[in-house]
């Protein structure tokens, strides 16, 4: 039996909620929508990584629950079969073997929120992991890996789409608030680093690495 079919109407729900989560998701992160709430709600001062991360995770939920309702509907606009599954598959999880490996070169702990919720400051600095020698968004690498090697029905299409583009400007804001803070530093390292696919000959050595994230230098 053919699959439901996936309506115009439907494509333009999902990527509303989609294009509002992602929306809320940037305002909520801007510097100034922060010193805003905290003014507001001096107890967020403190905790606002950790609401952040909350909020984020309750937002979510209503595309992913549309996702999920409507993943079936219409016919794929691929599915990978034998070996082309197999090597899809094997990027997938490289990819995540990735995510589990990179997390180790940051404190989970202030990222999420939880060490600034039990009163510890939340430095953060220019720092480089290993992966950051050879992309400079190296999560978004991975993320856009396990998204993209999936069979994709139009309602993934749909998410994956609106996904990679908020990604895209996303980097571009990002990395404007990153020049402003550490300057010449990042526009060199912008200079040899790829944003997002790596490429062998612009890839930097662990010295050239250490060297950009030491602020004396």
């Amino acid at each position: 039996m053919a699959p439901s079919p996936f309506s115009v109407s439907q494509a333009a729900l999902l990527t509303f909620v989609w294009l509002l989560y992602l929306a809320l998701h940037s305002l909520l992160a801007d510097a100034r929508v922060r010193r805003r709430f905290e003014t507001r709600w001096p107890l967020l001062e403190r905790r606002y990584r950790l609401f952040y991360t909350l909020q984020s995770s309750l937002l979510i939920l209503p595309p992913l629950a549309l996702l999920v309702l409507w993943y079936d509907r219409g016919e794929p606009l691929w599915a990978w079969q034998g070996m082309a599954g197999w090597f899809a598959d094997g990027l997938a999880l490289l990819a995540l073997a990735g995510f589990a490996w990179a997390t180790r070169a940051y404190d989970l702990a202030a990222f999420l929120g939880l060490k600034a919720a039990t009163g510890h400051a939340n430095i953060t600095g220019f720092h480089l992991s290993p992966l950051h020698r050879h992309v400079r968004h190296p999560w978004y690498s991975l993320g856009l890996v396990v998204l993209w090697t999936r069979d994709m029905p139009p309602a993934l299409l749909v998410t994956a789409l609106c996904i990679t583009a908020y990604l895209l400007v996303g980097i571009r804001l990002e990395e404007r608030k990153l020049i402003d803070e550490f300057g010449e530093r990042y526009r060199e390292y912008r200079r040899r680093v790829p944003a997002l696919i790596p490429r062998p000959w612009r890839r930097l050595t662990v010295e050239e690495a250490r060297r950009l994230s030491d602020p004396t230098t």
